[in-house]
């Protein structure tokens, strides 16, 4: 099959939601996969941080096989062992504890649409929270309710009117602190924007905003589907800040490419749902949590947190080591890049990357976003800066 054969058959039965893609990808192992034709690429997207163990780990290979092998679906009319496990395991790494509970999905936008409902729930003893806060130029998923909270104008504007009671405010400490108030249920935010180009909230803002809804009684919902599951350099991004939410939403990384999602609230926030108010077909079954069990058991037994603050560091200094004058600015922390750009070229260092066999992303033109597997070593970071000093000067 030839490559305008694929895309053309791919452009006939595909909804045009998407770009036809420019490769087709037929397997994967360790930090590489490769196409139909054989070609080798470096993934640095990690399927956009999501493969946290790269492709084809024996630890997931392993956990997938024999979960469905005996069970992969039941429903949440029951119960399973690696639903149970997996509950267990979220309200221990995301610090939630005793208190904490747990609700799945198979998706972030999904984890979010629990949050949202989350959120309405927490109408105040005398009904008066009925403001929804999120930021500007965030990203939280696609679905309806996600929608509304994203606060990327040119995707909401053909799905308007969308969810009622959602404001966008500016993130800054200035507008956090005239937005928030006796009225408001919720503020939902991303430690990190990833779709925005890796983008850090202002020093302090978060602290604040934990000060600021507890005052109040809005809730504090993150966002931690692109950062957590040890991207950063720690399990959730927020712990990089000492502070706690009161609900967590996650997704991508947690099950290595398996779907799955979950919400995870904190304290006096896991009262607010009730019996029949929230639920999902496939959320939780056992071939997804299974999978997740194994990944984040996995990144615990390799240390692979720690492995990506190390690594994350040493990928900062080899990029400032190349020396381009295209480059001006380092975003994000641990395995989560964004790299500033003096130029409108990042699609066409991305391009320039992919021709040379290296996979990472341009969520805007100014903006590469690398999110690497959490494995990823000496090699890897040899191949990347090679490949990467090669799409620059092409660029350039």
């Amino acid at each position: 099959m030839t490559l305008d054969d694929w895309r053309d058959r791919l452009g006939d039965a595909f909804m045009q939601t998407l770009v036809i893609p420019k490769v087709m990808l037929e397997r994967g192992d360790g930090c590489h996969v490769w196409d139909i034709d054989g070609k080798r690429y470096l993934d640095f997207l990690a399927g956009i941080a999501v493969n946290s163990l790269g492709h084809a780990h024996p630890a997931l290979v392993e956990a997938v096989s024999r979960q469905s092998a005996s069970l992969v679906h039941v429903s949440n009319y029951f119960a399973t062992p690696p639903l149970l496990e997996l509950a267990e395991r979220l309200r221990r790494l995301t610090g939630a504890g005793d208190g904490g509970r747990v609700i799945f999905g198979n998706s972030g936008a999904e984890a979010i649409e629990a949050a949202l409902k989350l959120a309405k729930l927490n109408k105040g003893p005398h009904g008066r929270r009925h403001r929804i806060l999120a930021l500007a130029n965030s990203f939280h998923g696609r679905t309806v309710g996600a929608l509304s909270l994203t606060g990327k104008p040119v995707l909401r504007a053909d799905f308007e009117p969308l969810v009622p009671g959602v404001e966008h405010i500016d993130t800054t400490l200035e507008a956090l602190e005239h937005a928030i108030d006796d009225h408001v249920a919720a503020l939902v935010l991303e430690v990190i924007k990833g779709e925005a180009g890796v983008i850090d909230l202002p020093e302090g803002f978060l602290r604040r905003a934990r000060e600021l809804t507890e005052r109040h009684g809005a809730l504090l919902i993150v966002d931690e589907i692109q950062t957590g599951v040890g991207r950063t350099g720690e399990w959730f991004a927020y712990q990089r800040e000492g502070i706690v939410p009161d609900a967590v939403a996650i997704a991508k990384g947690i099950a290595g490419g398996v779907p799955i999602g979950a919400l995870v609230t904190f304290g006096w926030a896991s009262d607010l749902f009730k019996a029949g108010q929230h639920g999902s077909t496939f959320g939780g079954n056992p071939l997804a949590t299974a999978a997740a069990n194994a990944v984040l058991g996995e990144i615990e037994r390799a240390g692979l947190v720690e492995n990506a603050a190390r690594r994350g560091a040493e990928l900062r200094e080899r990029i400032a080591a190349i020396g381009s004058p295209l480059v001006t600015e380092l975003r994000g922390a641990g395995l989560l890049v964004g790299v500033g750009l003096a130029e409108p070229v990042a699609s066409a260092v991305a391009a320039a990357a992919l021709d040379d066999g290296l996979i990472i992303n341009a969520p805007n033109e100014t903006s590469i976003r690398l999110a690497p597997p959490l494995i990823i070593g000496d090699a890897e970071l040899d191949e990347f800066e090679g490949k990467f000093r090669t799409a620059l000067e092409k660029a350039a």
